[in-house]
C-alpha cells in the first residue's frame, strides 16, 4: 500500500517541474521504407505512421551514392591535410590543419560519410520518434537521409551559397534535425538561435554568419525575423514549418514548398558538392550565450563533429544500436553545443532513437512524454536537476507521516550505500528492499525506469543535488568541455565515476595544467580533435583562446587527482581579486551559502577591487506553469524553513518587503557558519542582500543554460552592490 501512495506522490511531482522540456519515444524499428510518400504542409501533423513523410517523394537512387561514398577508400581520400594549413582561422570558409597524432587516429570523416555508414547499419531502425494528436509517430534512418538530402536541395534552390549559413530558430523537432543535416550536405554551415532571442539578438547572429536562409517554427519567431530583415544583407529566404504564415509573403516559404523546390536540384548536383566536402571544413556555428560581452561564433570543423560524436559519446558508454538502440530526450536548447552534440550528431553515429518534446511540454505534456518513452539515456543542466529535486522535496512536505519516513529511510540507507561503497555491486539486503518498495516506484514515476545513464554539465552541481538523486539510485554523471571543445572533453560514466569530479579525459584527448598553485589548482588547457576551428571573424579573441602550440586556454581552473579525474574549481575571469590582493574563487563560497540555507535559490559573490566581500542572494519561489517566470510566492522548502526559525511569511515580498526579523536573523546565522568554515579572514562574507526577484533567464541574470551572467548582475544591481561599499565609507 505505502509503495503504490507513493508512486502516486512522485507522479505528481512533475506535472509542474522546471525542465525545458522533456520526452522521447518508444523504439520500435520501422521496418517498411515507404518511398512514394506525400509531405504534408503541417509538418507537425499527427498521422499513424509517419506523416513527416507521408506521400512525399523519396526517391531510392540517392541511397546507392551514400553506400558509395561510406567505403574505405572514399573515406581516406578525406584524409588530405595540406602541411601549410594552419590550426585555426577565422574564416567561414577556411581550413584548418587536424590534429592527428597515434592518440586521435580515427580516420577523418565529414557528416554524410558518418551517416552513410550509419545507413548501411542503421537504415530500418526508427531514428526520430515524435508525437502527432495524441499518437506517437517514428521516421526511420533511410527516410531521415532522404528527407536530409531533399531539404539540402531545397536550400541550393533558394540560393545558399558554400559556407553561408542556415540559421534555425525553433523548438527541437524532426525538422531540426533534417534541416541541419541537409544544410551540411549542401556545403552550407547549420547556426542554432536560441528561441528565447530578442530581434537584436538574432540580427546579431544572422548577420555575422551571414545567413542565406532561416528557420522557423512559429508565427511568433517569424515576425523577429520580418522585423529585422531590412538589416540582413545575406537572408534570402525564411521556412516556416508548425505554424502557416499569417498571409503570402515574398521569400517566405511553408516547409512543403520548400521540399518541394528540392525536386528541381537534380542528385547529381549534390552529389558533386558532398564529393567537395572535406573533413576540416567548417559545418556547425555555435554561438556563445554571451555572458563576457557579445556572443562569440564558435566554429565547428565536420572532424570536430564526426570524432566527437564517436569518442566522446564512447567515454560516456553510450551504446551502439546493434548492441542496444539508446532512445534519448531531445529538450534542451539545440543552439547549444551539448544538445547538439548528444541529440543531434551521437544519435546519428551509434543509431540511438531521438524523441522530440512537444513544444508545450512546459505547460503540462512533459511528465506524461517521458514516462510513456523511458529513455535509456538521460542529460540535463544542473538546475533542471535541482527543480526535479526541489519538486519532489515539496511533494514529500506534504505527504501523509508514513509515506514521508518511508521515502526518507529509502533515501537515508541508499545514499550511505552509494557513498561508502560507489563501486560495489553487492548490495545489502536493506538497500535492496530499500530500492524496490520505494526508489524503484519514485523513478517509474519520473519516467527514468529504463535509464541507465543520466549526465549533466554546462555549469556546476552542488553537492546537495548530486546526493539528493544518489539517494533515489540514480548516478549523476558529469562532463566537462565546451563550445570551443565540441562539447564533452572529459566524461564520467557508469565505469569511470568519481563523486564530484567531471570524469576523465575523453581517450584520444590532452590535458595540461597551467600555473598551478601549491595545491595542483590551474588552468586547464585542452588539445585533441575535440578543439574547434576559431572564432568567426575573431581574430584576436581567437589567438587569446588557442595558443602557439594549439593548446586550447579554457579560463577554467580544475586540479586532476591521482588517477586523472578533473576536479573544477572555478574560473579565472570568475575569480575575485580583492582591494587587498586575495584571490578569491567565488563558486564554492556560494555553494556552502546554498547548502547552509536551503531557503537560498541564487547567491553570487561580489568582491572584485573592493575592501571584503558581500552576496546578493535571492529566495526559492514557485515559477509560473506557462512561462516559468519566478513569482511571489515561496517553495515548500522555503516556507518550512520560514516556520521553522519562527517565520509565517510565504511569499518572497514578506520576507523582503518587511524585512522579516526572523528570516533574516536565520540568514546572518547561516552566513555566520559559512564564515567560521572559511579558510582566512579575506573570505569572510560581510554584507548581504535579498533581492526582490529570483534571478531568471529573461530577467537577464541567467543564460539560456541557466548558467550565472555574473557582468549582467553587477551592472543591473549596481545601486545594492555600491550601497555596500557607502555605508563602510561612513
Amino acid at each position: 500500500m505505502p509503495e503504490a501512495l507513493l508512486l502516486r506522490s512522485a507522479s505528481s511531482i512533475l506535472r509542474t517541474v522546471f525542465l525545458n522540456r522533456l520526452p522521447p519515444g518508444g523504439p520500435e524499428c520501422v521496418r517498411k521504407l515507404s518511398l512514394n510518400l506525400r509531405y504534408q504542409q503541417e509538418v507537425r501533423p499527427n498521422v499513424k505512421s509517419s506523416s513527416l513523410t507521408d506521400g512525399q517523394t523519396l526517391s531510392k537512387e540517392p541511397l546507392s551514392h551514400a553506400l558509395k561514398l561510406s567505403t574505405p577508400e572514399k573515406v581516406k581520400d578525406a584524409q588530405l591535410n595540406p602541411p601549410e594549413e594552419a590550426l585555426w582561422t577565422t574564416r567561414a570558409d577556411g581550413r584548418v590543419r587536424l590534429r592527428i597524432d597515434p592518440i586521435c587516429s580515427q580516420t577523418p570523416r565529414t557528416v554524410h560519410q558518418m551517416f552513410s555508414m550509419a545507413l548501411d547499419k542503421y537504415g530500418d531502425l526508427s531514428a526520430m520518434g515524435f508525437k502527432r494528436q495524441g499518437t506517437w509517430e517514428h521516421i526511420s534512418y533511410t527516410q531521415y537521409y532522404l528527407l536530409a538530402r531533399k531539404a539540402a536541395k531545397g536550400f541550393l534552390k533558394l540560393g545558399l551559397e558554400r559556407a553561408h549559413s542556415v540559421a534555425i530558430l525553433a523548438f527541437n523537432s524532426p525538422e531540426w534535425f533534417f534541416s541541419a543535416v541537409g544544410a551540411v550536405f549542401a556545403g552550407g554551415i547549420i547556426t542554432g538561435i536560441y528561441t528565447t532571442s530578442s530581434p537584436e539578438a538574432c540580427q546579431y547572429i544572422a548577420y555575422d554568419c551571414r545567413a542565406n536562409i532561416i528557420m522557423v517554427d512559429t508565427q511568433k519567431q517569424l515576425e523577429k525575423i520580418l522585423k529585422i530583415w531590412k538589416n540582413l544583407p545575406h537572408l534570402k529566404a525564411v521556412v516556416i514549418f508548425g505554424d502557416p504564415p499569417p498571409t503570402q509573403m515574398p521569400s517566405v516559404y511553408t516547409m512543403e514548398e520548400f521540399m518541394e523546390l528540392g525536386n528541381e536540384v537534380p542528385e547529381e548536383a549534390l552529389d558533386t558538392i558532398i564529393n567537395a566536402q572535406k573533413p576540416n571544413q567548417c559545418c556547425a556555428l555555435v554561438y556563445t550565450s554571451g555572458t563576457t560581452g557579445n556572443p562569440k561564433g564558435v566554429m565547428l570543423s565536420q572532424d570536430n563533429i564526426t570524432w566527437t560524436a564517436r569518442y566522446g559519446s564512447q567515454a560516456g558508454d553510450i551504446q551502439p544500436a546493434e548492441i542496444q538502440q539508446e532512445v534519448v530526450v531531445s529538450y534542451l536548447p539545440l543552439s547549444h553545443i551539448a544538445a547538439q552534440i548528444y541529440d543531434l550528431w551521437t544519435g546519428i553515429q551509434w543509431g540511438a532513437q531521438v524523441c522530440f518534446a512537444e513544444p508545450d511540454a512546459l505547460k503540462g505534456s512533459l511528465v506524461n512524454t517521458l514516462r510513456e518513452v523511458e529513455p535509456t539515456s538521460h542529460m540535463g543542466v544542473p538546475r533542471v536537476w535541482e527543480k526535479i529535486m526541489e519538486r519532489i522535496q515539496e511533494v514529500a512536505a506534504q505527504s501523509g507521516f508514513i509515506r514521508r519516513k518511508m521515502l526518507l529511510w529509502a533515501m537515508s540507507v541508499t545514499l550511505e550505500q552509494n557513498l561508502t561503497c560507489p563501486s560495489s555491486d553487492l548490495k545489502p539486503f536493506t538497500t535492496r528492499l530499500a530500492d524496490y518498495l520505494v526508489l524503484a516506484k519514485v523513478r517509474q514515476a519520473l519516467g527514468f525506469a529504463k535509464c541507465q545513464k543520466s549526465f549533466y554539465g554546462a555549469a556546476p552541481m552542488t553537492a546537495e543535488t548530486q546526493h539528493f538523486f544518489l539517494g533515489l539510485n540514480i548516478r549523476l554523471y558529469a562532463g566537462y568541455g565546451l563550445s570551443e571543445t565540441s562539447g564533452p572533453h572529459f566524461m564520467s560514466s557508469p565505469y569511470n565515476y568519481r563523486l564530484y569530479s567531471s570524469g576523465k579525459v575523453v581517450p584520444g584527448c590532452r590535458v595540461k595544467l597551467v600555473n598551478e598553485d601549491t595545491e595542483g589548482i590551474g588552468e586547464i588547457c585542452l588539445w585533441g580533435r575535440t578543439i574547434f576551428m576559431g572564432y568567426l571573424n575573431m581574430e584576436d579573441k581567437t589567438c587569446e583562446a588557442i595558443d602557439s602550440e594549439g593548446w586550447l586556454h579554457t579560463g577554467d581552473t580544475g586540479r586532476l587527482d591521482a588517477d586523472g579525474f578533473l576536479y573544477i574549481t572555478g574560473r579565472l575571469k570568475e575569480l575575485i581579486i580583492t582591494a587587498g590582493g586575495e584571490n578569491v574563487p567565488p563558486v564554492p563560497i556560494e555553494e556552502a551559502v546554498k547548502t547552509e540555507l536551503p531557503i537560498i535559490s541564487n547567491a553570487m559573490l561580489i568582491g572584485d577591487q573592493r575592501k571584503f566581500l558581500s552576496m546578493l542572494l535571492t529566495l526559492k519561489c514557485t515559477l509560473d506553469p506557462d512561462t516559468f517566470e519566478p513569482m511571489d510566492n515561496l517553495t515548500e522548502q522555503a516556507v518550512e524553513f520560514c516556520q521553522r526559525v519562527g517565520s509565517k511569511a510565504t511569499t518572497v515580498s514578506e520576507v523582503v518587503g518587511k524585512k522579516d526579523e526572523a528570516v533574516y536573523q536565520a540568514i546572518e546565522e547561516g552566513i555566520q557558519r559559512v564564515n567560521m568554515n572559511a579558510a582566512a579572514q579575506p573570505y569572510h562574507i560581510q554584507k548581504w542582500a535579498i533581492l526582490e526577484r529570483d534571478f531568471s533567464i529573461s530577467g537577464g541574470e541567467l543564460g539560456p543554460t541557466m548558467k550565472l551572467k555574473r557582468l549582467a548582475v553587477l551592472e543591473k544591481y549596481k545601486d545594492v552592490i555600491d550601497s555596500f561599499y557607502q555605508e563602510q565609507k561612513k
